[in-house]
């Protein structure tokens, strides 16, 4: 297969305009050739002359490619053998009982590839189904009425399914699983156009639609879900896992069980405290919510505040504070909604979702600053459970029960707003105007000071006084981490296998997906 990069194309041409360009770069005339786009990307450095870039990967019929690529001697011109993903080969026994407990990525994909593999895994989820969540969170942001264990954070689909469905990540590995991953993504109605764009994403409403046909091949290939099914307790013989308990009062047995939990699964966190399971607390990030006017984001992006033939923009920005702590830009939703995230009575946390369509008047994104043991004030390895506790406690209280929001001015002077300015904020879920520097930690609140005032020198107008934050974004990541070893099983109980975000291993819909998969592996592989 022949691969050639850098293949630029005005935004309006048509991507049909690709088969010229192949054809004449290969020196091809009459011969047959097919062709698939393997990267898409914009170069918009120019403003007044916005390029899409590409990759593609082309086979050629009656050609010689290696000795064509040869002579063509150009490096945008390579032959490539394409990397296929591949399951392992089996050691674990068929009638082995697999349990998986929570039907995020990493649950389902984990569930989904050992089901392939032909293991009838069971899948406890202590959420509802996607239908009913979607109707649950819903509700919630309508009336403020939590259920505790159906909402953004709890689930099928996990805390990304109510998100902007990003889909890139930083993660590398040459097994080809994150292809893998995209590919299943469109296998289960997401587009195509997932497998080239360079920062793809899918949005909540194709989510939901995707996760439940995951759900429905799992049990279709003898697979098992439960939901409303919340795991309570997990029973230990000579070192190895046996059984767990659902609910309090239902005991299931098990030879495999795959904690694929979530990063806010706090009781759970406390009760694998309690049978000690090695864990260890982690650093994550903390911070607001801000938005903006999406066409302010656009103008910075494309030199317009209109896209057009353009997606709507987003950006990515990064900063050191006068106290040293860096600040930065996570999880930004281009045309997206701020969404009450809590899980917790008398607590609240925010996040950010997008719709496929990226339609919204506003662009919003957390910023953040990373904090660790050292900033938790409270010893032992659930410091950081207690410190995000702590912070969206504070939080419920500044917005009585509602999402707190803030003017950027008001923010800077210590001043609760009482109005909003020019930007009316995009929230799903009730809010109220006050002071978020009354939540946050000083170094947090001066770190995103200083990120704010550099920001605007990036992006003309990012600091300007109306932009609305809200808070608090407390769950980025888990704040811990389940110690596991090279086969991924957990360093202190056999047969325990710690995977996905929750557990530490990820963070984001794709890296928990994908270790999901290698977790899979890993259980198919195993012996005790």
């Amino acid at each position: 297969m022949i691969r050639i990069n850098q293949i630029k194309l005005n935004i309006a041409q048509p991507e049909a305009a690709l088969e010229g360009r192949i054809r004449k770069l290969l020196r091809l005339k009459s011969e047959e050739f097919s062709y698939g786009i393997v990267k898409k990307s914009l170069d918009a450095r120019h403003k007044d002359s916005l390029i899409y870039v590409y990759s593609v990967e082309v086979s050629c019929s009656g050609v010689d490619e290696l000795k064509k690529v040869r002579e063509l001697n150009d490096k945008n011109i390579m032959y490539t053998d394409a990397v296929k993903y591949a399951f392992p080969e089996i050691s674990l026994g068929k009638d082995k009982k697999i349990v998986i407990v929570g039907s995020g990525p990493a649950g389902l994909f984990c569930g989904l590839f050992l089901a392939r593999a032909g293991y009838k895994p069971v899948i406890y989820e202590r959420g509802a189904s996607v239908e009913e969540r979607s109707r649950t969170v819903k509700a919630f942001w309508e009336n403020g009425e939590l259920d505790l264990n159906t909402n953004v954070q709890f689930g099928e689909g996990g805390a990304g399914t109510f998100s902007d469905g990003k889909l890139n990540t930083a993660v590398k590995e040459k097994a080809g699983r994150i292809r893998k991953v995209l590919e299943t993504f469109v296998e289960f109605g997401a587009p195509r156009e997932i497998l080239y764009i360079n920062k793809p994403h899918i949005g909540t409403d194709i989510l939901e639609k995707v996760v439940y046909n995951i759900r429905r091949e799992i049990e279709c290939l003898g697979g098992k879900v439960f939901f409303n099914s919340r795991l309570t307790g997990i029973s230990v013989k000579d070192g190895a896992v046996c059984g767990l308990c659902v609910n309090g009062n239902e005991n299931v047995s098990c030879d495999r069980l795959v904690l694929a939990i979530g990063h806010s699964a706090r009781d759970t966190f406390c009760m694998l405290k309690d049978i000690g399971l090695p864990m260890e607390p982690k650093a994550f990030a903390v911070g607001m919510r801000v938005e903006h006017p999406q066409s302010l984001i656009n103008r910075y992006a494309y030199g317009t505040p209109e896209s057009g033939l353009l997606p709507v923009a987003d950006y990515k920005l990064t900063a050191k504070a006068q106290n040293g702590r860096g600040v930065y830009s996570f999880c930004m939703c281009p045309g997206g909604y701020v969404v009450n995230a809590s899980s917790e009575t008398g607590h609240t946390c925010v996040n950010g979702m997008s719709y496929s369509g990226r339609g919204g008047v506003n662009a919003n994104s957390a910023i953040v600053v990373t904090v660790g043991p050292e900033d938790f004030g409270y010893g032992g390895v659930l410091g950081g459970m207690e410190f995000q506790r702590k912070l969206e406690a504070a939080a419920y209280r500044e917005g009585k029960g509602t999402v707190p929001v803030q003017l950027n001015e008001d923010f800077t002077a210590g001043r609760a707003s009482v109005s909003p300015g020019k930007i009316t904020p995009q929230i799903k879920g009730r809010y109220a105007f006050g002071n978020l520097r009354e939540v946050l930690p000083e170094f947090i609140c001066e770190s995103v000071i200083d990120g704010m005032k550099y920001f605007g020198k990036i992006i003309n107008g990012f600091d300007m006084p109306d932009a609305v934050f809200a808070g608090v974004e407390s769950r980025t990541s888990s704040p811990v981490r389940m110690l596991r070893g090279d086969n991924l099983q957990s360093t202190g109980i056999k047969g325990i296998y710690p995977c996905g975000e929750g557990a530490g291993y990820a963070g984001g819909i794709t890296s928990a997906a994908v270790d999901g998969i290698k977790t899979a592996e890993a259980v198919a592989s195993s012996v005790l």
